[in-house]
């Protein structure tokens, strides 16, 4: 189903055409002064250049020539040259009888569907998820539900961290503290343990208590590197004990993401990666791509036309041993060799745009990356505290995501119970999915590259732009269908949504028609802040109608208030489709 103003775009560029001007002039944009018009095109200010012709008289043949079209209300040629557009109502209620009859409410689909891997998880083993991880999360989600339900085929990978220097940390302090445990006899030759020597909350202490001890004691810090390389190097105690690592920390990490609700369709690691190392190495040295600097192994991916320093990728170190820049390009052919994706997207802090910069760089230029995939680093901004700088505890640690989790929640359940307007069970049920849109919609409102101030008193308040805000509407709408269906009457399959009858309907019906344009906007600027604009706007438009119309009313006759059933029913089905986009549900009351 085509975009509303891609019809009125079409309609106008025949005009143009009709008139013997270029069609390309007809080009249709919202307007800018929806107090005078609905759409507007601005054509005729370019074309009266190229056809060195008054701009008002070029608008006012034109609108001379659409007045005469059904689907127009008003057509106004406005000095200098602006074309004013206003729908016809019989026009705009039949489109949107058009959306409510078609598949995802006729949203055009990705011509040419791609098979996308979105990198979006990052978190380390052996460390808990922290509100760091938070944005790559909720953006990587929401990124992945959008191309997939624009008809693309999206494969999430966690990619955790599990292979680096951190591991052989709380292996050392481990056997710091348990010198004693099997894992460290080097002439056990059994079965280790199926259970792990630690808990969950045992191994989030390790780490910072070695990454401490370490910088204070430079024999233990060796003594870790040490580790880390026969681990890497098949060492059996040391192998095993990483396996209970990634078994505790995983079955905690997906907890959490479920409450987040974030899924991934893999749960690759860093030691995934390792054994495509040595035959790409082999590669980029056969093929003359790589070159020996002061001992380490690189890759030049600086080009003429650089205005800032690019510095070489590095791909060993002068000691033979690998880096992420490895691990990060063996990922890559990795995921060339399993999936041959068309495009691999990668989310994170944009503070390491230069360093995927680099990366794709030297993907490309060994041809580790077929010439047609694409490579996108999106990086996302900071999430702060009030005093605007990075969000921390009052202590000044990292918070952790889930406190985070809790601390939104409790906040909903607090405002909840201040009504009292359900029992505590309930409340506390509600106030999960209620606290989630309010964590997912003040972060998801921001464009990504963005810095934002995390507050929230502002991002759990039931007014004003806000998630909890957003669910309102939606149970209202619920509330209203309910009360419509105990009446004991229905909607007739054959009636339909009616023109217009006062300036809120209008408005609101007007604001349904913008959701493919919408939606495809989101999907090609990669741009969620998008989707909870619109549905903001969608859901202060209903307000303002639902107050000025009684939906409930024996005053109606079968055809009205049937047309108010089926609008609003359009109203919440749009709305629920874009916070799934967005990763969230609504509650059936608040």
């Amino acid at each position: 189903m085509k975009k509303i103003v891609d019809l009125i775009s079409e309609d106008v560029k025949q005009a143009f055409a009709s008139k013997g001007y270029e069609e390309k002039y007809g080009f249709v944009t919202l307007s800018n002064r929806p107090d005078l018009c609905q759409f507007q095109c601005n054509g005729a200010l370019q074309a009266a250049k190229a056809y060195k012709k008054a701009p008002i008289i070029i608008a006012q043949e034109i609108a001379d020539i659409l007045k005469e079209n059904a689907r127009y209300k008003e057509i106004t040629a406005i000095a200098p040259g602006f074309i004013n557009i206003t729908l016809s109502d019989e026009f705009l209620a039949g489109y949107l009888n058009g959306m409510r009859k078609e598949k995802d409410f006729g949203c055009e689909k990705e011509p040419n569907p791609m098979k996308i891997i979105i990198d979006y998880g990052g978190p380390n083993i052996a460390k808990p998820l922290h509100v760091g991880h938070m944005r790559s999360a909720v953006i990587g989600e929401s990124l992945k539900r959008i191309f997939r339900f624009m008809g693309n085929e999206v494969i999430g990978d966690v990619h955790l961290g599990d292979w680096g220097t951190q591991m052989g940390l709380v292996i050392a302090e481990l056997k710091r503290r348990k010198p004693d445990l099997v894992y460290f006899d080097d002439n056990y030759t059994g079965e280790y343990p199926d259970e792990a020597p630690f808990t969950l909350s045992e191994l989030e202490e390790i780490y910072p208590a070695a990454s401490a001890y370490s910088k204070e004691n430079p024999e233990f810090r060796e003594e870790a590197k040490k580790i880390t390389y026969l681990m890497q190097n098949g060492h059996r105690g040391y192998m095993a004990l990483w396996k209970h690592m990634q078994d505790v920390s995983v079955t905690d990490l997906k907890r959490i993401y479920e409450r987040l609700n974030v899924s991934f369709e893999l749960w690759k690691k860093e030691s995934d990666a390792q054994p495509y190392i040595p035959d790409m190495v082999k590669y980029l040295k056969e093929n003359g791509y790589a070159r020996i600097s002061d001992g380490a192994l690189v890759v030049d991916v600086k080009e003429e036309t650089d205005t800032k320093e690019i510095p070489p990728c590095m791909i060993l170190k002068s000691d033979g041993a690998t880096l992420y820049n490895t691990t990060d390009l063996a990922t890559i052919v990795e995921r060339m060799e399993l999936f041959n994706p068309d495009q691999i997207i990668y989310i994170t802090d944009k503070r390491q745009d230069l360093y995927f910069e680099t990366i794709f760089r030297c993907a490309r230029k060994t041809k580790l990356v077929n010439e047609n995939t694409k490579l996108k680093f999106i990086g996302f901004g900071t999430m702060n505290g009030k005093d605007g700088k990075p969000f921390k505890t009052r202590d000044g640690g990292v918070l952790r995501l889930e406190y985070l989790i809790d601390m939104v929640t409790d906040e909903v359940y607090r405002k909840i119970m201040e009504n009292r307007t359900m029992d505590e069970e309930e409340a506390r049920k509600v106030a999960e999915k209620v606290g989630l849109a309010a964590l997912k919609y003040g972060d998801l409102s921001n464009q990504i590259s963005k810095d934002y101030i995390f507050d929230v008193d502002r991002f759990t308040s039931f007014e004003g732009n806000t998630g909890p805000y957003i669910l309102y509407t939606i149970v209202r709408i619920k509330s209203i269908l309910e009360k419509f269906k105990e009446t004991g009457k229905t909607v007739n399959p054959g009636l339909e949504i009616l023109e217009a009858q006062s300036d809120t309907e209008r408005d609101l019906m007007l604001q349904i028609t913008k959701f493919s344009d919408t939606i495809q906007g989101a999907y090609e600027e990669m741009a969620p802040h998008r989707i909870c604009q619109y549905i903001y706007e969608l859901s202060d438009k209903f307000s303002s109608f639902y107050h000025e119309t009684k939906i409930i009313s024996d005053e109606y006759d079968e055809k009205r208030q049937a047309s108010l059933i089926l609008l609003i029913t359009l109203v919440q089905g749009i709305l629920l489709t874009c916070i799934d986009l967005l990763g969230f549900t609504a509650p059936d009351r608040m």
